[in-house]
């Protein structure tokens, strides 16, 4: 039925018939895409919802005569239920950044088709926004109250609640309209896409090309700029986050002037609401409907919001408190503990080996102690290691040990920031002296200590010739 209807529209406009109509992958709409190929390649739509189809095609046409990149919408249906739209080939750019975002090292090409799509969203919430008819918006014509408070409760209803974990209803409401007031603090007649993401962006030639915009409406710019940048499985490290923030915001000056403090204290916020909109998006799609594809997902968002709530939001102190405890569950610390990065520390004597590395990653670094001046020359130092106050107050009032340690931490802090950045799990330290009893100890110990308090991952610290073991566990 699908097919025939698309094809009789594809006869209309092109003369003949498709010689060939194959469904593509859906997303996660209740539309379906086919490709029509023959006289001329297109791609056929059907959706279930004429209001919204409507929209689309409204919306499509006024961007183009702006003259910006969306794919031309050639016909519909009387009823509007399917239409016919330019074909912009199979490239999204959710997955032609795909290395970086499995290796979280983002390379020039990646970086450069990112910065490009930031760069060209002012152009679609100012000069969008000019003449458009705010009226044809679907399902609301503008970010409201009503809006901000329908999302927050998606969030409550399908994640929260599904989670299973006990709150305050009433407290968290009003905690809901506080943030309610917060984002509607500044109104402008600007065009919010509401779901800017990598996969609504199509790469053709080169060059970006937005989709999927059909949900937008009238409202404020730090949401959309909130929903690209921090879009938990892109996986943006913070460097890049802020590259683009400081492109996107180059961008926005050619339209307004821009009080940056102002823009990041806001955006703030968008991105706690945004993050709890993804995650009711999340939840009714993953849990209610059972799509795999969100269920995956959440655990990069759970991971968005962890970020976030390291800064305080002290406007919503209960909302803040169950979004802790939300984090802090067992069936999301136990996943977000498998992928967090675990540095062994060891300590040894260099007479009984190098530390072999289980992890099978090939070892990490591997320190020399011996150049640092040693207490176990002294006979009165014997019976003592790295650990005891005797031997510690040698190496300190000496000072060699400290110069060498604060190289260390130089060159190792720098790896687990990019080992934390890339999503690796392992990460090998060892440090080695004479009998592995007095400066190895120390100076693992110490390590061990720094890199927890600096960094809060998991430590395995091993003291390999003195027998002693110690685990410092993640800070969640």
């Amino acid at each position: 039925m699908i097919t025939k209807k698309l094809n009789e529209l594809y006869l209309s406009f092109t003369g003949k018939e498709a010689d060939h109509i194959e469904e593509l992958p859906s997303s996660g709409s209740n539309r379906r895409y086919f490709r029509l190929s023959g006289q001329q390649t297109l791609i056929g739509v059907s959706g279930t919802s004429a209001e919204e189809n409507s929209t689309f095609i409204y919306m499509a046409n006024h961007f183009g005569s702006k003259g910006l990149p969306v794919p031309k919408v050639h016909c519909w249906s009387e009823d509007k239920y399917f239409y016919l739209q330019e074909d912009l080939g199979n490239t999204l750019l959710f997955d032609a950044i795909e290395k970086g975002r499995k290796s979280c090292v983002f390379d020039e090409e990646e970086r450069s088709m990112l910065k490009k799509t930031i760069k060209l969203l002012p152009s679609f919430q100012f000069s969008g926004a000019d003449g458009l008819d705010f009226t044809n918006c679907y399902p609301q014509p503008e970010f409201n109250q009503r809006a901000i408070l329908w999302d927050l409760n998606y969030f409550k209803y399908c994640f929260l609640k599904a989670t299973g974990l006990d709150f305050q209803e009433s407290q968290l409401e009003d905690d809901f309209q506080k943030l309610s007031d917060v984002l509607l603090r500044n109104s402008s007649a600007t065009f919010l896409y509401r779901d800017f993401q990598s996969r609504n962006v199509m790469i053709k030639d080169g060059e970006p090309y937005f989709i999927d915009f059909q949900g937008g409406r009238k409202g404020p710019v730090y949401y959309d700029v909130a929903s690209f940048i921090w879009q938990a499985k892109a996986k943006f490290p913070e460097d890049l986050r802020q590259e683009l923030l400081s492109d996107y915001l180059d961008a926005l000056r050619t339209f307004i002037p821009v009080d940056e403090a102002y823009f990041r204290s806001q955006l703030k916020h968008f991105i706690l609401f945004r993050t709890l909109q993804v995650l009711g998006a999340y939840g009714f799609r993953g849990y209610f409907e059972k799509k795999p594809h969100f269920i995956q997902s959440v655990p990069f968002a759970i991971n968005n919001l962890r970020q976030l709530l390291h800064d305080d939001y002290p406007e919503y102190p209960y909302l803040c408190t169950v979004l802790r405890n939300l984090t802090g569950l067992k069936q999301f610390s136990d996943d977000i503990q498998k992928r967090m990065l675990e540095v062994k520390i060891v300590s040894f004597a260099y007479k009984k080996g190098i530390p072999n590395d289980p992890s099978g990653n090939g070892g990490g670094f591997v320190f020399d102690c011996r150049a640092v001046n040693n207490p176990g020359k002294y006979e009165r130092y014997n019976h003592f290691t790295g650990l005891d106050e005797p031997v510690i107050s040698f190496l300190e009032e000496d000072g060699e040990i400290s110069h060498f340690l604060t190289q260390a931490y130089t060159m190792v802090d720098a790896s687990v920031k990019r080992y934390m950045d890339r999503g690796f799990t392992n990460l090998m330290v060892c440090f080695g002296c004479t009998g592995g009893q007095h400066r190895s100890v120390y100076s693992a110990q110490h390590m061990a200590e720094h890199l927890h308090d600096k960094f809060g991952i998991k430590i395995h610290l091993i003291h390999r010739e003195q027998n002693i073991e110690q685990i410092f566990d993640a800070k969640l």
